[in-house]
């Protein structure tokens, strides 16, 4: 076969790979650091050519479940999100489990260690031994490239989804992938999917629950003869190193010369358990080297007697924060006498303290900003008063000189908490959300709002694109006051503004008037996101 070489973001081998192995449609939320898989198939020409849909999803779950009805279809779907958007699909990934698939279903997680643009440091492993379906997580970028393609095979083969999970140095590093010219063509449409699986009333479940269990027997040893899962001899047993994902490459750039322990490299689950006997039969002692939690430290210290294991449990490895080679290389020093096998890679100087810390802020004319000194305008006038914040660039309002909110959870719980703080009795209560944040996970809590018509006022601050991920299409642009009307709101206390400067007056009005209103009111500050804006002017000035 014919191939080529390409210089490619981890996210990049993963969205091509998929591409090359025959996807009919890729289903997605915004979500750093997933989103260039999406952006990378919408700006791809053979993708165009083939019809490929590429569209974003309104959240996750709604991402996994459209994924699920092409393969119900018969085709392949891939399915992409951050970590924390595992929890949004949850409900549907789990079930996936259940149902299985027709055509291959392939769900990517992006879990971002160190929390460089996230809530928490989430490990979505767990998701796929919960729900009991396969896992992959490449060491490198030509992994991407490859297992994807696999995976959507071994996802027809087994009837079951694949769980492919990276983490943020694989997703947004390069690296030279060696990818195919003869792309597979797409599935053809078929209507081979059984409704006995796809229908989850309990006498279904319950015999799919059977089949399933039973199937990961199959699964482990599929595991073990994975071309991915490689056990590598070394000379000195003294030492046994299990490392999986990224965390492999910091094994091996500790050794330049070759590593002189044997090296379990684990890229596809179930824990290839077999392999893991041999390691603890073989060695003195044992370090796991993992991205994320200490996933496949708790199963290797359940599956024989080994009481020298090492890694994030015992402090061998720090249990937060992402690894990166002088770590690894301290802790490996640590455990083995053979210091002089490690290379000498530099150690970390401390951080520079002259250098004064430049936090991030809302874009200079973000419309954002306005909102935020009108609504601190007003709230100076109210005793107590709290602001309920959500996920979005606008939660930079939290940061000076703003400090304009007082929570953010997860997505949509802005909406929601607001009026659990109005039920408490607090008032005034805020809520403020964001355009593309309001239809992923908002109008439920609106609607809870409307239907005991709580005394909450609702900012939905429509900038027109999802801003903080780089400007993709936002799913309720130009549809929010109808959607606002449709959920039950009364045009009286539905207010649209433009946040500027000159405007100010009219906004706090606003904000005023819905204050002292008690009840649920909404309103929309509407005006482009300054960094989309820029981008559109360009694009015009080009095309003239």
């Amino acid at each position: 076969m014919m191939t080529e070489k390409k210089l490619l973001l981890g996210d990049e081998a993963i969205a091509l790979g998929a591409i090359h192995a025959g996807l009919s449609g890729v289903y997605a939320y915004p979500g750093t650091p997933s989103t260039e898989i999406t952006e990378y198939i919408q700006g791809n020409p053979l993708a165009a050519e083939r019809g490929i849909h590429s569209r974003w999803s309104t959240n996750e779950k709604t991402a996994m479940e459209e994924a699920l009805g092409m393969s119900f279809m018969g085709k392949r779907a891939l399915v992409c999100m951050k970590h924390v958007g595992m929890n949004v699909c949850a409900d549907p990934f789990v079930n996936s489990g259940m149902t299985g698939v027709n055509g291959g279903v392939v769900v990517l997680a992006a879990d971002d260690p160190s929390m460089h643009s996230s809530q928490d440091e989430q490990d979505s492993r767990f998701y796929g031994k919960f729900a009991m379906i396969p896992t992959f997580e490449p060491s490198s970028q030509q992994e991407a490239y490859d297992m994807v393609q696999q995976a959507f095979d071994f996802s027809e083969q087994q009837k079951l989804p694949v769980l492919l999970r990276v983490t943020t140095r694989m997703a947004h590093s390069r690296a030279v992938v060696e990818v195919k010219t003869e792309p597979r063509q797409q599935n053809a449409l078929n209507y081979d999917a059984e409704a006995k699986n796809w229908v989850l009333l309990p006498a279904n479940a319950r015999r799919r629950n059977d089949i399933v269990t039973k199937q990961q027997a199959d699964l482990e040893e599929a595991a073990a003869n994975s071309t991915y899962n490689i056990y590598l001899e070394g000379q000195d047993h003294g030492l046994g190193i299990i490392a999986s994902g990224i965390a492999y490459n910091y094994v091996c750039e500790c050794f330049p010369d070759g590593c002189p322990f044997p090296i379990l490299k684990v890229s596809q689950y179930p824990l290839p358990k077999k392999l893991v006997r041999r390691m603890i039969a073989e060695c003195q002692r044992v370090i796991i080297v993992e991205e994320g939690q200490p996933f496949i430290e708790d199963m290797v210290r359940g599956v024989a007697d080994c009481p020298d294991i090492h890694g994030k449990l015992d402090g061998t490895l720090p249990r937060t924060g992402e690894l990166n080679p002088d770590v690894v290389k301290k802790a490996i020093g640590h455990l083995s006498p053979l210091n002089s096998h490690l290379s000498s890679v530099e150690e970390v100087f401390d951080p520079c303290t002259d250098v004064v810390p430049r936090p991030p802020a809302l874009c200079q004319g973000c419309g954002h900003r306005d909102v935020y000194a009108a609504l601190n305008e007003v709230l100076k006038e109210y005793d107590n008063p709290r602001v309920f914040g959500d996920i979005g660039c606008y939660t930079l309002g939290f940061l000076p000189p703003f400090r304009a909110i007082h929570s953010c959870v997860d997505m949509g719980a802005s909406i929601t908490m607001a009026k659990g703080a109005a039920d408490a009795g607090q008032w005034p209560a805020v809520a403020v959300i964001g355009d593309s944040t309001f239809t992923h996970s908002g109008m439920t809590g609106l609607l809870d709002a409307i239907n005991e018509n709580a005394d909450i006022t609702v900012i939905i601050s429509d900038n027109l694109t999802t801003g903080m991920t780089g400007g993709q299409d936002s799913a309720g642009t130009n549809k929010f006051e109808a959607i606002c009307r449709g959920l039950g709101l009364s045009d009286e206390h539905l207010r649209v503004v433009v946040p500027l400067p000159k405007n100010m007056p009219e906004i706090t009005q606003a904000i005023r008037d819905e204050l002292n209103y008690h009840g649920t009111s909404v309103i929309i500050p509407r005006r482009e996101c300054m960094q989309t804006l820029q981008r559109h002017l360009k694009m015009k000035k080009a095309q003239k």
